[in-house]
């Protein structure tokens, strides 16, 4: 009986949640000008859209990976106090090659460098 009660309040919370859904989602249809960008009511100088450099973007990316992998580093320092030396020795180690070898992928690449050649 209480199965029952609870797979009819599983159904009524899905169709409720999907309705709630169905009316933040709906489209309100704008005119041209609510898409057009305002500038004080003068026409505007430029587009709203910047252009942005995709190597930059690459480099962000880039250097937020070897960030984060370099902030990973610090619990090994840590635990140098707690283990023994040998085991955390070779796996920071072996962390530090695949870094490397990951930064000269990059290198390599071109992705490093700011202008282009």
């Amino acid at each position: 009986m209480w199965m029952v009660f609870y797979i009819n309040l599983a159904i009524m919370m899905i169709l409720l949640l999907v309705g709630v859904i169905m009316l933040i989602s709906m489209q309100v249809v704008h005119s041209s000008n609510k898409n057009t960008p305002f500038e004080c009511g003068f026409d505007p100088k430029d587009t709203a859209r910047m252009p942005f450099s995709l190597r930059f973007f690459l480099l962000g990316i880039v250097f937020l990976i070897f960030d984060v992998e370099v902030s990973l580093l610090f619990p090994l320092v840590v635990s140098l106090k707690y283990q023994q030396t040998l085991y955390i020795f070779l796996g920071g180690s072996a962390f530090l090659l695949i870094l490397l070898f990951g930064l000269v992928h990059e290198w390599n690449e071109g992705s490093l460098s700011w202008v282009v050649w």
